[in-house]
């Protein structure tokens, strides 16, 4: 199943690996219980963040932790779109799989630049280091995305080049005319 696939659906189907669950359970975290979950040890940039350098009262801050919650589900849905469409033979050959990858490493590394900027603000190393990577896999999965050819589409432009640099004559291709 795995053997015709290109590299960068493997990776994306590796990092849909990671970040579906990751994201989600720091969502879900959030989602239980705000401002707790906005200072667990994944979201504690953006949080210091926002109470170091932004006058919210807690509302606000509750407003921003919900806001950061939706929006990794966001990433967390779109690979799981990815992983569905992935799976279907029909649609992993054509390569019908690349938008929503496309979408998730787009929002996810938005996200987590974002996420390293605030650690970086507030000193947090820890945080500093886990959003760093999270970024870097996601920004280098992007860029394999953008070089990253289909095997079949690549043959097929080789064939039509070979056809439209042969000679055509006029003749017929049938050896009896």
């Amino acid at each position: 199943m795995a053997k015709d696939w290109r590299i960068s659906t493997f990776n994306g189907v590796l990092l849909a690996c990671y970040f579906i669950p990751s994201w989600t359970i720091s969502a879900m975290k959030i989602w239980v219980s705000p401002i707790r979950g906005f200072y667990d040890r994944s979201n504690i940039a953006a949080a210091m963040y926002v109470s170091d350098f932004m006058t919210l009262p807690a509302m606000g801050t509750i407003r921003v932790a919900w806001l950061l919650a939706l929006s990794k589900v966001i990433v967390a849905a779109f690979f799981f779109v990815f992983l569905l469409l992935v799976i279907r033979a029909a649609i992993r050959n054509k390569g019908g799989a690349d938008e929503a990858l496309a979408f998730a490493l787009g929002v996810g590394a938005f996200i987590s630049m974002a996420c390293l900027i605030a650690a970086s603000k507030v000193g947090e190393l820890a945080a500093l280091r886990l959003h760093a990577s999270e970024a870097l896999l996601l920004i280098g999965a992007a860029i394999l995305l953008i070089i990253d050819t289909d095997p079949a589409v690549e043959h097929k432009t080789e064939a039509e080049a070979v056809e439209s640099v042969a000679p055509h004559h006029g003749l017929s291709s049938s050896p009896n005319s």
